[in-house]
């Protein structure tokens, strides 16, 4: 008894040094215990990996073929780390034959999907940019229409993962969202996403997945990481210097919208079986004594343009591949025009929550639909885009929905979450 309290005499007479080590253990503590339920995750992932890697295939049966472009600069350079930790062992003891291919500098992905050889999926690790990279390097290819049926795999690597919410389980454990994303790819169900083709005069087209924004919100959005040392009020405080600057900033431009179009009937993932050898000989022989009539050609109706100006904090053009399992009569992008009504509070508060969800509309905002838009700027003083939050230089463009275009693996956890969502 009497060590006993000889020992909480001693941590009285030294409360400072007592409480700078409790705090140093429990953090430390905390640090292990989170250390080893990454282990374990990884643990369980393999195991589920390993259980596709077991199952027998044919002998003239090729493996299956992935290729996987990686850039190691996203998350401030521990994606390399982080993708050889949480998701190369899965793909390898999943018996998958895997073809890396790591990116050196910006822009370097398109120029690659242009040595790309076919495969059996495609495997995209990084973030927004990488992904947006792919993707427009996919589409400009002169094969785009075989290229664009290969599965599209999406590994969260970055620090903005858009495309991740639509396809995967949301959670904010990193290595749970890796390892989920992995296993998502080989279970192989996949969900078809519209794709937005932006073009514009001077450059090739580039493609998007999510939006393309422009206005005032973008703008404040790229600076807030300057005012870093106010802490929590960084984003209201970005905001609130933007209108002592310039006061109200109000964005004019001209858009030229097509209506939507109807959404044609989902085509079978799976070929149907061949005919039996009778069958396609009758059906030949039919042919050949009773030819199929051909129709003549229907001139296509001229395409009915419906012109407007806007005057606007911010326009949105975006997809709906936040929910990719709804079922849509039409086919159609929106654009989100922002009123210029907007009192300096609100914009300080409406900014405030645009830039945790930048795709919530305010209340008062006007929604178009449409299945092709054009948007025509002042020649000068337009700013940037923010095309899947990636900047490039505004400029008059022409924005096509190309819809169902690509397939990408999507969990079927998420698929059965985003099903019950009205």
């Amino acid at each position: 008894m009497g060590r006993v309290m000889k020992v909480f005499r001693t941590l009285r007479n030294h409360w400072k040094k007592s409480t700078f080590a409790a705090c140093v253990l429990s953090y430390g503590g905390y640090w292990f215990y989170g250390k080893h339920c990454d282990n374990v995750l990884r643990r369980e992932a393999c195991e589920e990996a390993r259980e596709f890697g077991r199952k027998l295939i044919g002998p003239q049966e090729p493996l299956k073929k992935a290729t996987v472009i990686l850039n190691p600069a996203a998350c401030n350079g521990k994606a390399n780390s982080l993708f050889e930790k949480n998701a190369a062992p899965i793909l390898h003891l999943a018996g998958v034959e895997v073809k890396i291919v790591k990116t050196d500098y910006e822009g370097q992905a398109k120029k690659l999907m242009d040595l790309m050889e076919q495969t059996d999926m495609l495997i995209v690790a990084g973030g927004d940019g990488t992904l947006q990279e792919v993707i427009t390097g996919l589409l400009r290819r002169t094969d785009e229409e075989a290229f664009s049926k290969t599965p599209i795999g999406f590994i969260p690597l970055g620090w903005h993962n858009s495309l991740s919410e639509s396809l995967h389980l949301t959670t904010d454990n990193k290595v749970r969202r890796i390892t989920s994303a992995t296993l998502s790819i080989l279970k192989g169900e996949t969900v078809p996403l519209d794709v937005l083709q932006i073009k514009s005069d001077k450059d090739q087209p580039v493609f998007a997945l999510i939006s393309l924004r422009w206005g005032s919100f973008r703008d404040i959005a790229a600076s807030i990481s300057k005012y870093w040392y106010l802490g929590p009020l960084k984003t209201r405080a970005a905001h609130w210097f933007s209108t002592l600057k310039d006061w109200p900033q109000t964005r004019h431009a001209a858009l030229s919208c097509l209506p939507p179009v109807p959404r044609p009937p989902d085509l079978p993932v799976e070929k149907p079986a061949r005919p039996n050898l009778l069958h396609r000989i009758y059906r030949r022989l039919h042919n050949y004594w009773n030819p199929p009539v051909e129709e003549p050609p229907v001139a296509p109706e001229p395409e009915q343009w419906e012109d407007r100006q806007v005057s606007t904090l911010e326009l949105t053009i975006s997809t709906y591949n936040r929910n990719p399992v709804k079922k849509r009569a039409d086919d159609f992008m929106v654009l989100s025009v922002e009123p210029d009504t907007l009192s300096v509070g609100q914009f300080v508060t409406e900014g405030t929550k645009k830039a945790e969800k930048p795709l919530e509309c305010t209340a008062d905002a006007l929604q178009i639909e449409a299945s092709a838009c054009r948007v025509t700027l002042p020649q000068e003083g337009a700013g940037f885009f923010d095309i899947d939050n990636e900047a490039f230089e505004a400029m008059p463009v022409e924005v096509r929905l190309l819809p169902r275009k690509l397939r990408f693996f999507c969990s079927a956890e998420r698929q059965e979450e985003l099903a019950q969502v009205n």
